[in-house]
């Protein structure tokens, strides 16, 4: 880490481009900083693979970005954040800082002293079980509900949001009894910030939502800060990365980074 520059750019991934929503944040909140962006559509979802299989992506990413000379790595994924993080601080935490998306989203819903709240997510994170050791490392008497959303992300990744087919499956989902009586639901899936409005309409903005994307974005600035590494001025322009190219998701990509971008494909696998 002693030789990190300021100038060195923020490798951010995903399974796919749901990430990009994160992404789209951290270029708000920290407009000098540059960007390397890598979604692993190659392997999505990853909500629906072994945690072995999830850690091993995660690696050849991480590493792939890290030869970019990225100074920081984010991990825009909660599956990836749930199974993989301690694995990737084993391996690389002496070449760049990380931050992951579930521990900024649980402190900030922890702040507020609930007593019931619910989280929906993949498969892999509920299985995990990070959010609700998480939750009860900081708060112990937190009662948390989660459901896994299976859905839900290749729903929005395919561009169906907004419409009378998604807020059925939404609001199957969220009628789930177990949610009867929260105070908030946390978003642990950085798809789920697209949705956010239909989410909060269904609880007729009743419940607390909590996302990661500004919550994320905030915590790569305070760390970046306390590393004196904040870049500043941008020299370069952001580059983006996916495992495998189809053309949807070039058009879809704009629903999570609210501007237009190139997609490269690079054959990492």
């Amino acid at each position: 880490m002693s030789k990190t520059k300021p100038s060195q750019p923020i490798g951010i991934f995903d399974s796919g481009i749901g990430g990009l929503t994160v992404a789209n944040a951290i270029v708000r909140e920290l407009p000098n900083e540059e960007l390397i962006y890598f979604g692993d559509t190659a392997h999505l979802p990853y909500g629906d693979k072994s945690a072995d299989a999830i850690r091993y992506y995660c690696l050849r990413i991480s590493k792939f970005l890290l030869d970019q000379g990225c100074k920081m790595i984010v991990v825009a994924c909660n599956s990836a954040s749930s199974v993989a993080y301690d694995v990737l601080l084993e391996f690389f935490r002496e070449q760049a800082l990380f931050v992951n998306v579930v521990d900024p989203l649980v402190a900030a819903a922890a702040e507020q002293n609930f007593s019931k709240v619910g989280y929906i997510a993949t498969k892999a994170t509920v299985r995990s079980g990070i959010y609700d050791k998480q939750l009860h490392r900081l708060q112990p008497t937190l009662q948390v509900e989660s459901l896994a959303t299976p859905l839900l992300a290749p729903m929005i990744e395919e561009g169906f949001v907004h419409n009378q087919a998604s807020k059925a499956i939404l609001d199957t989902y969220l009628s789930h009894p177990g949610f009867e009586a929260i105070e908030a639901l946390l978003l642990a899936c950085t798809h789920y910030p697209l949705i956010r409005t239909d989410i909060e309409a269904y609880f007729a903005h009743k419940v607390k939502i909590f996302d990661s994307t500004h919550i994320v974005a905030e915590e790569v600035a305070r760390k970046l800060g306390q590393n004196d590494l904040l870049n500043p001025e941008k020299k370069r322009p952001h580059r983006f990365y996916v495992s495998d190219y189809t053309q949807s998701f070039e058009e879809t990509t704009r629903l999570f980074y609210q501007e237009s971008i190139q997609l490269e494909h690079y054959q990492i696998w």
